[in-house]
């Protein structure tokens, strides 16, 4: 439930034209150190074109976050990006509540987060495809930081067994 389906370093090498090859239609990404730092308010130039990217070849694009409508609002709005604010992940509602507002189905979807346990662990228990991205931040808010300290174990665990082969960038 942990393991995701892809891991890359960051949401610029996920390329609109390998989605589409994949029949993927749609993306429902987490915002905090997924896409900029955790206290970042806005989109960087290079995000903004990579948006801009999956835009072009049709690809829709729900933002879904357990931080707060402020926060998500404030980043979201200006990129005309839908969101959903508070999601509860790994619980399963605002997954569900995503790609319906996008009417696409769940295997024309992925997740993209930078968390196993509630991104990867959310994807994964909703039957989507999940791809892990290195934080974007070394720092994090104050639960994360618990989070993180259970994932770099099961980490740990998957790099021992040969299942997941990548180094976090210093």
């Amino acid at each position: 439930m942990f393991l995701p389906n892809e891991h890359v370093q960051n949401v610029f090498h996920i390329r609109p034209e390998d989605l589409k090859e994949r029949g993927v239609k749609a993306i429902i990404t987490d915002l905090d150190n997924t896409l900029v730092e955790w206290d970042r308010p806005n989109a960087t130039p290079k995000l903004i074109e990579w948006f801009k990217s999956m835009q072009d070849e049709g690809i829709l694009v729900t933002i879904v976050s357990n931080n707060n409508e402020k926060r998500v609002k404030a980043f979201a709005d200006p990129l005309a990006i839908p969101f959903i604010f508070q999601a509860r992940k790994p619980m399963g509602r605002a997954f569900r509540k995503a790609i319906k507002n996008m009417n696409v189905k769940r295997e024309e979807t992925v997740v993209i987060g930078d968390q196993l346990l509630t991104d990867v662990l959310g994807g994964n228990r909703n039957q989507f495809y999940t791809i892990l991205v290195v934080p974007v931040a070394q720092t994090d808010g104050f639960i994360t930081k618990f989070n993180r300290r259970v994932e770099r174990r099961i980490m740990n665990f998957f790099k021992r067994k040969g299942l997941i082969h990548w180094e976090e960038e210093n």
